[in-house]
């Protein structure tokens, strides 16, 4: 079962070859001719070939450069996991927090005042903090007034959230946001265009959390939340978009290099296709129907940056279906042309080589002032050993001069 709710028809054009695109000519056309039986919003797209499950990028390997790594936390025989950070404007200082236990458990804070070169003891925290059953999630928002603020969600029912006025210094307690809860409660945090203080939040959930008594569905449920007071409260969520045949979750948000569209890349729990992608041309009121995209990009819980030349780092957890990294730590490099019209991109990178199935590799991924990117994860990167965070320091332009070289990793 398949149902969209808030889905337009606006077409990224297959990049399969002319079927698909003479398909999606027809439909559009048909659509405009005012023939179309149907709302627009309820029209998928769909792609008329196969995609293929592996790729053809090449892989530039960084497990064992091991100078660029830094231990942001390791305890023995504690599990470490699921690290987002947030930077702040003065461009060096970043915070950093992430449960102890699985994606659920007490919530560990930490800070670096140098780019992660360097991190905090753990800092002290509100008691509330050890009751978070999710995984945490850091975002900077600012109110119609200029005020900043960081705020924290914590999700599964009741999502909840904390709030800093001052810049991580000091800490609200959880808080319910509302009588509504979710899986990776935010996936993304995004401002919009609407207005000053308006933010767009997105998540998924399985049947289990949306409300108290919940219970498992064949289906995958993709919701969008608004705030419209610099993230502080936020509207009931809506659903946009729903199936069983594919399980689409932890949206991860790209904007446009004009700003103009919004892309949410999407892990595939299903594990029967590669990941997909929608698309916003006005603020999250409509999205296109899912889209898969190629297998280089397929993964799980999407973060990306723009370096400065305008390409995008996008790093995730590996689960391309035929994938030399599958497990892994990886990162994509491209354009945001190749996501909108499905190329592959430019490489991939493996960051980091992860020992035990597919568990490591959620965000955050930072841009520094000088074109560094800082990207900070957990994963099992000693095997027999419980997990732990890692930061990684890098420049596009090293791994350029990498690819230049052909140094990419050899398959055995």
């Amino acid at each position: 079962m398949t149902t969209f709710s808030n889905v337009s028809a606006f077409s990224h054009q297959p990049s399969d070859g002319w079927p698909g695109k003479t398909l999606s000519y027809l439909l559009t056309a048909w659509v405009l001719s005012g023939l179309c039986p149907l709302p627009l919003k309820f029209m998928p797209l769909t792609q008329a070939a196969e995609m293929s499950k592996g790729y053809t990028l090449p892989i530039i390997d960084l497990a064992e450069d091991h100078q660029r790594q830094t231990v942001v936390d390791r305890e023995e025989g504690q599990y470490l996991g699921h690290p987002t950070t947030c930077l702040l404007e003065d461009g060096k200082t970043v915070l950093c927090v992430y449960p102890k236990g699985h994606g659920r458990g007490a919530i560990v804070y930490k800070r670096s005042e140098d780019g992660g070169r360097t991190w905090s003891k753990r800092l002290e925290t509100p008691p509330s903090w050890a009751t978070s059953l999710e995984v945490p999630t850091l975002h900077r928002v600012i109110d119609a007034h200029g005020k900043k603020r960081i705020i924290m969600w914590s999700g599964l029912y009741p999502a909840r959230l904390a709030v800093s006025e001052d810049d991580g210094q000091h800490w609200s307690g959880l808080r319910p946001v509302g009588d509504w809860g979710g899986i990776v409660v935010m996936g993304c945090v995004e401002p919009l265009q609407t207005g000053p203080g308006h933010y767009l939040a997105m998540f998924h959930d399985d049947g289990r959390f949306f409300t108290g008594s919940g219970k498992r569905s064949p289906s995958m449920t993709l919701y969008q939340t608004f705030s419209r007071d610099g993230g502080l409260s936020w509207s009931t969520p809506q659903a946009i978009y729903s199936a069983s045949s594919v399980h689409l979750c932890e949206p991860g948000l790209i904007r446009s290099p004009d700003g103009k569209e919004m892309a949410v890349l999407l892990r595939e729990n299903a594990r029967r296709k590669n990941s997909h992608v929608i698309f916003s041309r006005d603020e999250a009121k409509t999205w296109s129907a899912p889209k898969e995209l190629p297998a280089a990009l397929t993964g799980d819980r999407h973060t990306g940056v723009y370096a400065p030349d305008g390409r995008l780092f996008i790093s995730f957890r590996d689960t391309t279906h035929e994938s030399p990294t599958k497990g892994d730590w990886v990162a994509w490099v491209g354009t945001y042309d190749d996501i909108q019209l499905g190329r592959e991109g430019q490489y991939r990178v493996r960051l980091m080589d992860n020992t035990k199935a597919a568990d490591c590799a959620y965000p955050g991924v930072e841009m520094l002032p000088d074109g560094t990117i800082l990207t900070t994860t957990y994963g099992h990167w000693q095997e027999g050993k419980p997990p732990y965070i890692v930061s990684i320091r890098l420049k596009l332009s090293e791994l350029d001069t990498l690819a230049a070289k052909k140094a990419f990793l050899t398959l055995p």
